[in-house]
């Protein structure tokens, strides 16, 4: 029976494909232009760090933001791989508040990993994707100053002074530059840095025009037991008011309180990413929907 219709026109599918991806390319322009020659400063970690498909989407991420013009910087964590180097050394892990207890003999450890292991490692990702990364840690040219943060907590200390001479270099250059979180204190000790804190720090001292977190969550959640709580968009009181309900716990609190902070030292916008969705950057930093929890002062 003749229905009218004629069968489907390859060439016409594949008109509408491209004309389809053309589309989602006018969409990204306005953000690429807004962002062109700007600083973001991301926290890499979770499972985005361990799942191999989703290293290779940040790596292609980062690649596309780096080749449209926008300044990328990476800090990065390593709690996973520093508890697996200290049980092969027999050390055991202590925590206090969510923060590793540091002696002398994990702080050898947490160096050789941060440092040794887990920087190297995501400079070969971003390489493999054309990305001119340079691997660099906070005690290169002064980049973070620290504090001892409490004597129970041993070697783990605050950001006290950012030097960004060496990352603005970089920068300058085209280079990526890939954080790992360690501080030297004025009298030479080194410490083992929060890379959510330090993330934070660095995007104050660089002024920059966002701060990603990305996290093995959705975003941020007003109610954690509620699934349907999460939060797309709030602003620094708002954020404000959330902390001082006292229901944010666990990783996510040194997350919100780096955000506080980094509003307050002029950083336009914070988000916090599902880490666990390819191309999350890409889909935060250029649609209109967003994903996750975007916090800003606008």
């Amino acid at each position: 029976m003749n229905t009218g219709h004629g069968a489907p026109i390859p060439a016409k599918t594949r008109i509408a494909n491209s004309m389809g991806k053309a589309r989602v390319l006018m969409e990204a322009l306005p953000y690429i232009q807004a962002f062109r020659g700007k600083s973001i400063v991301i926290k890499y970690g979770g499972s985005a760090m361990d799942d191999p498909s989703l290293r290779e989407s940040f790596a292609g991420d980062v690649a596309l933001l780096t080749n449209v013009g926008i300044r990328t910087v990476v800090v990065h964590g390593g709690g996973p791989q520093i508890s697996v180097a200290m049980a092969a050394e027999g050390i055991e892990p202590h925590f206090v508040d969510g923060l590793r207890v540091t002696d002398a003999a994990t702080l050898a450890v947490v160096q050789r990993v941060l440092a040794g292991m887990v920087n190297p490692d995501i400079v070969r990702l971003l390489g493999g994707r054309g990305v001119r990364a340079v691997g660099v840690t906070g005690l290169d040219a002064g980049l973070f100053t620290a504090s001892p943060r409490h004597p129970q907590l041993g070697f783990v200390g605050e950001v006290s002074r950012v030097d960004t001479a060496l990352i603005e270099a970089l920068e300058e250059q085209g280079m990526v530059p890939v954080v790992a979180p360690l501080g030297r204190a004025d009298d030479g000790h080194v410490y083992n840095l929060n890379a959510d804190t330090a993330a934070g720090a660095l995007a104050v001292a660089l002024a920059a025009q966002k701060l990603v977190f990305l996290t093995d969550v959705e975003g941020v959640y007003r109610d954690p037991a509620q699934p349907d709580s999460l939060i797309s968009r709030m602003t620094g009181p708002e954020l404000d008011e959330l902390m001082a309900s006292g229901t944010v716990g666990g990783g996510m609190l040194p997350k919100l309180r780096s955000v506080q902070e980094a509003l307050g030292g002029g950083v336009h916008q914070a988000h916090i990413l599902d880490g666990r969705i390819q191309h999350a950057l890409l889909l935060e930093m250029f649609t209109p929907e967003g994903i996750g929890t975007m916090v800003t002062n606008e």
